[in-house]
């Protein structure tokens, strides 16, 4: 099963065309049979008397290679998705890989440090030569007719373009003939390629959603959530009606409490950072809700924030800068991503970022569960009105995992999915600021299932929850919340719903999928 695995991710990485990856259709094609080998073999293997954990690696194989499958058939972002082709990324991605479709040879600026070692220059050199070949072949492979994808799209390359400029100025490649000469050319090939899409978006007219039963049949079978397009409407409508009435019910109980106030200076807003990350660490740790280990703490720190002016806070700076703790429960994603470089999973299989986002029900989900579990568990009971926040996120997730939804049936553009997205959002909180709007927006429309998988994601760690405690509880065990934590930490960042098999033994939830 591991050979297979390596074969099969040795086999995903495309072959190179003039020093870039190739996404051209007579390649994906003339590779197409030697797919299904890879197919036929892992479908042949005898699963039969394996453990379940074993079971669960067989099932994530599977799951990638229908990613692959339909990538293939439908997604195909190499042809209908211009961010795609976005090679410069700045920052490194809250979850294991980056959010959305990405190429095999992209530049992780963050990854640098300043001045580069002899080495690091190389590497450096050598990553961003990928640019003006792909870029050409980009202008070649871009075929499609999904106009909102197309659109939104140009926005990705057109930053790339002002990312190299930014990496033009550092002071210490300043007399490095060969490294400023590529950048100069990578930011030439970057900004023609923009304005090539911009000339070519006129006559695309065409939509970018997958339709429903392309949504279901990939929510099943690649992301390995069991259920429907219509299950996940109705999921997250229930959410969104909960969140606003708890909201509602919450603000009634608070109505004779101070309301919060923002912090209005960079030292108040530090301060604050600082209390709120010792609160939160400090109840995980003292309440046993889970193992506290060493490299959390500064996990979190590196992301607490700096104070923003009001004018320009995004929906979630503005939560932060009443209370930064239910954020900061939300940065779970920090100490996933900790684990995973301290305490990388034994499995061969789990160890890196599952393709395809494959990971989003979990990692998403759960750090979008912990906001309310670690609410529910007593967080708040120094500040109640903290609380209100907390549905505030809850109610934003599911308005805009529903506009996705929607967007991906065809039956609204990107931009009507927004309107949802921002007039369900509770106090105009997503009114402030359209930047984050539209980047959230359009990464669901790139990547199926991600914005549902918030909310959806939160439902399936909920569920297992649910079935963990009923089971111990029928043969009179008790449930330790701690060890239900923990256990779903130590099975590493693959989907929900198999993580749930993993950790009760039954898989009934799962027969929508395989039978």
């Amino acid at each position: 099963m591991v050979a297979l695995f390596k074969e099969w991710r040795t086999f995903e990485k495309p072959p190179l065309l003039n020093g870039a990856p190739d996404y051209t259709a007579k390649t994906f094609e003339q590779r197409w049979p030697q797919f299904i080998e890879l197919q036929q073999s892992l479908n042949k293997i005898d699963t039969t008397n394996w453990s379940v954990a074993n079971k669960v690696d067989w099932m994530i194989v599977w799951a990638e290679m229908n990613g692959y499958d339909f990538n293939h058939r439908i997604l195909k972002p190499w042809t209908r998705d211009p961010a795609f082709y976005k090679t410069v990324w700045t920052y490194r991605s809250d979850v294991p890989a980056h959010e959305g479709p990405t190429h095999h040879a992209t530049t992780e600026l963050w990854t640098y440090s300043f001045p580069l070692s002899p080495e690091e220059r190389e590497r450096l050199i050598k990553d961003l030569k990928v640019i003006v070949p792909l870029n050409k072949q980009a202008k070649k492979n871009l075929t499609g007719n999904a106009r909102d994808l197309w659109v939104a799209g140009i926005r990705d390359i057109e930053t790339q373009a002002t990312d190299l400029a930014v990496l033009k100025k550092e002071v210490s490649i300043q007399d490095n003939t060969e490294l400023m000469s590529l950048i100069d050319e990578s930011i030439e090939s970057t900004k023609d390629l923009a304005s090539w899409l911009i000339t070519e978006s006129k006559s695309k007219t065409g939509p970018s959603g997958i339709g429903k039963d392309n949504y279901t049949w990939y929510m099943q079978n690649v992301h390995l959530v069991p259920l429907s397009w219509e299950d996940e409407v109705m999921i997250l409508k229930r959410e969104l009606a909960r969140a606003w009435s708890s909201l509602k019910l919450e603000e009634h109980k608070n109505r004779n409490l101070p309301k919060l106030v923002d912090a209005d200076s960079p030292e108040v807003y530090e301060q604050m950072a600082e209390a709120a990350s010792k609160s939160l660490l400090t109840f995980l740790e003292d309440q046993e809700i889970v193992t506290v280990k060493p490299y959390f703490e500064p996990a979190l720190r590196e992301h607490l924030g700096s104070y923003v002016p009001k004018e320009t806070r995004n929906f979630f700076w503005i939560g932060a800068h009443y209370d930064p703790r239910p954020l900061y429960s939300h940065f779970y994603h920090w100490f996933e991503l900790a684990r995973m470089d301290n305490e990388p999973h034994k499995s061969e299989i789990r160890k890196g970022p599952l393709l395809y986002n494959i990971f989003d029900s979990r990692n998403e989900g759960v750090a979008t569960a912990v906001e309310e579990m670690f609410m529910q568990a007593g967080l708040y009971k120094d500040s109640p009105r903290t609380k209100e926040i907390v549905y505030i996120l809850i109610a934003q997730r599911a308005a805009r995992g529903l506009g996705s939804l929607y967007a991906h049936a065809n039956q609204m553009t990107m931009e009507e999915a927004g309107g949802i997205h921002s007039e369900y959002t509770p106090r105009g909180w997503m009114k402030t600021e359209k930047e984050l709007l539209i980047f959230e927006q359009h990464l669901y429309l790139r990547q199926p299932g991600y914005g549902t998988s918030y909310i959806i994601g939160k439902y399936l760690m909920e569920n297992s929850l649910a079935e963990y405690a009923r089971i111990l509880e029928s043969q009179n065990k008790t449930f330790v919340l701690r060890d239900f934590f923990d256990t779903i930490n130590t099975m590493g960042n693959i989907p929900m719903a198999l993580g749930q098999w993993q950790m009760t033994g039954s898989n009934d939830h799962l027969k929508i999928i395989y039978e």
